[in-house]
């Protein structure tokens, strides 16, 4: 099935990111070197391909020889790979790790995501809340379209923007909403959302591209969100947004 839209859903969409990241202050009461080793995997995880040593130190804020021992603290866990080249990529292990991520979530909306991927023929989707970002934790495409944009599990973007990220703003209260932006107000558009129990979006994370997302409130888990991503004018708003709003309804009693 061929990827319509950019496939590079990490760092395309995040705002004002790049493949590599800037080091991230880590608090004295935190542990320093764990700190680093973490963001080198999300910076292995940002990057379109594989990462140099030196570029990983440099991200890190750090001289290389400490970036080299942090790399074979996560090689020896297989965490991360090294080519001969000596570049360096996220390891297989981290699938394993990655596992039992919302275990829960996932039995119970996967179903409901696949079915209305092929009721409408295009993508769905269901990002979750990760402090100002929305991330895909599953995604379905439909198996009978011919072309379907691409949602990879993992992709992110900023809670400011895009169908998720705003049916996620109107599903959070005030105090919510200051503890992940304080000081920054909420899209105006909010209110509208709320009332008709879907967003849109255009454009916003992905030039060329739209969705429609409908906020997912599950027992004992964070915000959430269950939406579908398609060429602008290739599917109906309304008839998407109504199809979504049922699987919401469905997956309600299944996560009690």
């Amino acid at each position: 099935m061929p990827d319509v839209s950019a496939q590079n859903t990490d760092a395309k969409r995040r705002e004002g990111s790049s493949a590599v990241t800037e080091a991230i202050p880590t608090s004295s009461n935190h542990s320093q070197t764990l700190s680093r080793g973490i963001q080198m995997l999300e910076i292995l995880a940002e990057a379109d391909a594989g990462v140099s040593i030196a570029e990983l130190s440099k991200a890190l804020g750090v001289h290389r020889s400490i970036a080299y021992r942090i790399l074979r603290t996560l090689e020896d866990h297989g965490l991360v790979t090294r080519s001969d080249a000596g570049v360096v990529s996220l390891g297989s292990r981290m699938v394993y790790l990655a596992r039992n991520v919302a275990p829960t979530m996932r039995a119970t909306v996967q179903p409901e995501l696949v079915e209305a991927a092929n009721e409408l023929g295009v993508t769905c989707f269901m990002s979750v809340l990760d402090r100002a970002e929305c991330i895909t934790l599953i995604s379905a495409e439909p198996t009978t379209a011919t072309a379907a944009v691409v949602q990879r599990p993992g992709s992110r973007h900023s809670i400011a923007v895009g169908a998720p990220g705003l049916a996620i703003q109107s599903s959070l209260t005030q105090s919510q909403w200051l503890a992940i932006a304080p000081g920054e107000s909420r899209r105006p558009e909010i209110d509208d959302i709320r009332g008709r129990g879907y967003a849109t979006s255009h454009d916003e994370v992905i030039s060329g591209v739209s969705s429609v997302a409908v906020p997912l409130q599950i027992g004992g888990e964070g915000p959430a969100a269950i939406a579908a991503v398609f060429v602008t004018g290739a599917a109906d708003l309304a008839a998407v947004a109504e199809r979504l709003q049922l699987a919401v309804a469905r997956i309600a009693p299944r996560s009690r």
